[in-house]
């Protein structure tokens, strides 16, 4: 079982000496371009099966519009800036928070960042390389160079003179332990919502007018009751006032459940609208205006769970903030950038992250018996997703790319492109970008492409920068790094006041970075443009489903808002017309793969054992695109012996009986009904692999060769043996020669972007030439189709496996 894998590294030899790559690209240097983006993984970690699966989908992609005549960009690009990498070095020095990084200087920590986002680069290369995947590293892009950076620049500054681009003090997903806003569309990652268990409060609000009566209200967050405004109650629904215990409670008809079965009695029912404007007692009074600690209505209140009351916290909730706009709320914040309860308050737990606070809330409101229960609840809480910290919605500055004012074009561009699967279109993507938000673009962190804003200490006025050139015109320094610190100390004279003008310290969105890649990957529009222009949007892209929620959405934000008009890019244009999405690759039980849970086979041992051609396959074979993939070592090798091994044999079989220089011929015009018969076969198949290849629907065309090499291998081959080991006649032998030649050549050229080296391999054997991929790929002869006969031929078949089936089961 050896000898594929020993064949494999043949290849990869062959491929390597004999310069094949770098002589297809001069082969194709002038021809019709193919545009593809890469979408830039980060080099820091290791590949793992994900990686192959989207890489063998991009290879077998771009191997095919290359046999079509193509000229195809095999660039690749290095993803280097954000939390990722941030993370990352953070755990290896030690640092705990922002405070860390800030004590050991901007300097050394970005010099660490710098140092370890190449890594990994090596063991990328040699993995895909094993895999099969043809890319160009020479022109490697990488987000880190100042040309990438200076064309994100440009990409900002044209929103920025849009209008696009505003900074807003507003609720925002927050880490506290990374610092820095996130983006809605980050809170959709794939894992950033987790079960865990809170204990839950049922609190209670003591009305002003009415003695020893209480709203109750419900909340799985009691620290965010340290900035209560208000409670909101839904204006039709119906609520109740009880008698329990000496005491008066007013809560949701519906939600009676909460007072667990105890003897209560109805004194009153009302609709919400009827406590709208009562006044209660705050847990902890802040110096605010005469609008706060009322009941006001929302529409968003359910009686689904809690009392059908809710505490109104605008500093900490969107819903409550977007409330707390509407009625004149103040915003009261209690917790500062580290997730702490801001000392000298009197809140208590002062100075405690919030969830430890939680505990001391709690023990307050029990010693002054406004804590009716408690209780342990299991909910999804969303978690920070890349440190994997529980996160809040917290009031913050943030800058914002005015996504809403162009919702409409974001759509429309949508529809003009090809999405596979295709329910991906209007569903999981398309009802996500119908309700698209506007972007937080900011990020309070280091290691990243800084954003080119500078603002007048004295007036305040600001300017945003398009490029060096222009940043050196502006401030008469030169530099050969935009990265802070060395871009902090870059400073601008006013041109209204006279001040100085010092950039803004936040850095860019990793999201908005690569979602400039098919302009900052060039340096566009500084070089390159006629490139660029020319092959923008790209034909095609490829990634996993999480993307819908990353960078799918990044690249079709920023080109919908580039191309609101025409900047030599064209108008209203998508960023891509195809894209392929793969689905998550699970183990066989459907948990996720992980190293630490040993639940999968090292691509190392699975190459090893049956080859990159047979892990390739199966990828791409097994399951429908878009859907999770079951991975398991025995289904690979199920994949080796019924395609992989099946094939070789087909090749071993006709070596082992006709000449040693045998060669192949162009064209051939069968007469044996066999012959004809699997020649229409093969036009058949060739004709429908190139409309399910040219619809980008991998699977359905890969799936073919599976079915054309069962008609090839069971039924032509064993019924044309005699032929090529005892013939007739030299005619006969003829016939069956040339034809088993053609066919087997034919489909090594038919099979090539999914099974690249076998597919060498056989071209090879059977013809000698440069390589397989410097071919064209196989277009259909209809003349030689027989439907007919094929039907024919099935018919017979069929025929035949009843008779072998009645003859096994006597």
């Amino acid at each position: 079982m050896d000898q594929i894998p020993k064949m494999e590294k043949r290849i990869l030899k062959f491929w390597r000496q004999g310069d094949v790559f770098a002589k297809l690209i001069a082969q194709k240097k002038g021809k019709r371009f193919f545009s593809f983006y890469d979408g830039p993984p980060f080099a820091s970690g290791l590949p793992h099966y994900g990686h192959i699966l989207t890489s063998a989908i991009k290879d077998t992609v771009l191997r095919y519009w290359t046999m079509k005549g193509r000229q195809v960009p095999w660039r690749v690009g290095w993803d280097c800036h954000g939390l990722p990498v941030e993370n990352l070095i953070e755990k290896e020095l030690g640092l705990k928070n922002k405070r860390d990084i800030e004590g050991m200087g901007i300097k050394k920590f970005n010099q660490a960042c710098r140092k370890s986002v190449f890594r990994c680069t090596s063991d990328w290369q040699r993995t895909l390389r094993r895999v099969g995947r043809w890319s160009d590293y020479s022109q490697a892009y990488a987000t880190l160079d100042n040309e990438y950076i200076e064309s994100v620049w440009w990409v900002f500054k044209q929103l920025w003179d849009d209008g696009l681009v505003y900074k807003d003090y507003r609720v925002t997903p927050y880490c506290p332990r990374c610092g820095t806003p996130l983006s809605n569309f980050e809170l959709n990652q794939p894992d950033v919502y987790q079960d865990i268990e809170d204990e839950s409060v049922f609190v209670k609000f003591p009305l002003k007018d009415e003695k020893k009566t209480y709203l109750l209200v419900w909340t799985t967050t009691p620290w965010t009751l340290s900035a209560n405004m208000a409670v909101a109650v839904g204006a039709k629904i119906k609520y109740v006032k009880v008698t329990l215990n000496g005491e008066k409670y007013i809560l949701a008809k519906e939600r009676l459940e909460v007072l667990d079965a105890q003897k209560y009695k109805i004194k009153e029912e009302f609709f919400g609208k009827d406590l709208v404007g009562k006044e209660y007692e705050p847990f902890y009074l802040m110096k605010t205006n005469e609008s706060a600690y009322r009941v006001v209505a929302g529409d968003f209140v359910s009686v689904d769970d809690g009392t059908g009351m809710v505490h109104i916290a605008p500093a900490f909730g969107e819903d409550d903030a977007a409330l707390g706009k509407k009625e004149k709320l103040p915003t009261i914040v209690t917790v500062d950038e580290e997730g702490k309860i801001i000392r000298d308050l009197g809140i208590p737990g002062e100075g405690k992250f919030i969830k430890k606070a939680d505990q001391d809330i709690k023990d307050d409101l029990r010693k002054r018996g406004l804590l009716f229960k408690a209780e342990k609840i299991v909910h999804s809480y969303p978690h920070c997703w890349r440190c994997n910290s529980p996160l809040i919605y917290h009031s913050i500055d943030s800058w914002y790319v005015a996504v809403t004012k162009f919702k409409k074009e974001l759509v429309a561009n949508n529809k003009k492109t090809r999405w596979v699967p295709g329910h991906l279109k209007e569903g999981r993507f398309g009802n996500w970008i119908k309700d698209a938000r506007d972007w937080s673009i900011s990020r309070n962190r280091f290691w990243g492409a800084p954003l080119p804003i500078w603002q007048c200490k004295k007036c305040g006025e600001q300017k945003c920068v398009g490029s060096v050139k222009e940043l050196e015109k502006l401030s008469g320094k030169k530099t050969d790094d935009l990265h802070r610190p060395i871009i902090d100390a870059i400073f601008i004279k006013c041109q209204k006041c006279g001040g100085r003008m010092e950039r803004t310290s936040e850095v860019f969105d990793c999201w908005f970075e690569s979602g400039s890649m098919p302009y900052a990957q060039w340096h566009y529009p500084f070089e390159n443009k006629k490139l660029v222009e020319e092959t923008f949007p790209a034909d095609f892209i490829a990634e996993g489903v999480d993307q819908t929620r990353g960078w799918f959405y990044s690249l079709l934000v920023l080109a919908t808002a580039l191309t609101l008009k025409d900047r030599g890019l064209g108008k209203s244009k998508p960023a891509f017309k195809n894209v392929v999405v793969n689905g998550m690759i699970l183990s066989e039980d459907g948990t996720k793969l992980a190293k630490k849970l040993r639940n999968y086979a090292a691509p190392e041992i699975i190459f090893e054992k049956y080859g990159a051609d047979a892990l390739r396959y199966f990828l791409l074979s097994s399951t429908p695109i878009g859907e999770d993939y079951i991975f398991s070592e025995q289904r690979v090798a199920e994949t080796f012996r019924r395609t992989i091994l099946t094939f070789w044999n087909s090749l071993i079989f006709f070596k082992t009986y006709t000449a040693k220089n045998f060669k192949a011929p162009k064209s051939v015009k069968p007469k044996n009904v066999l012959d004809r018969w699997i020649v229409s076969r093969l036009n058949s198949v060739v004709l429908e692999m190139t409309e399910w290849m040219d619809q980008y629907e991998l699977t359905k065309a890969s799936r073919l060769l599976d079915e054309f090499l069962d008609d090839f291998s069971n039924w032509y081959i064993r019924r044309s043996r005699r032929r090529l080991q005892k013939p007739s006649n030299a005619q006969e032998k003829k016939e069956a020669e040339e034809t088993y030649s053609f066919v087997l050549l034919t489909f090594a050229k038919l099979s090539a972007p999914f099974t690249p080296f076998i597919a060498e391999e056989v071209y090879q054997k059977l013809n000698g030439e440069q390589s397989v991929h410097f071919d064209d790929y196989p277009k259909a002869n209809k003349k030689l189709i027989a439907q007919e006969l094929e039907e024919k031929m099935s018919q017979v078949r069929q025929i035949a496996a009843t008779a072998l089936a009645q003859r096994a089961a006597a």
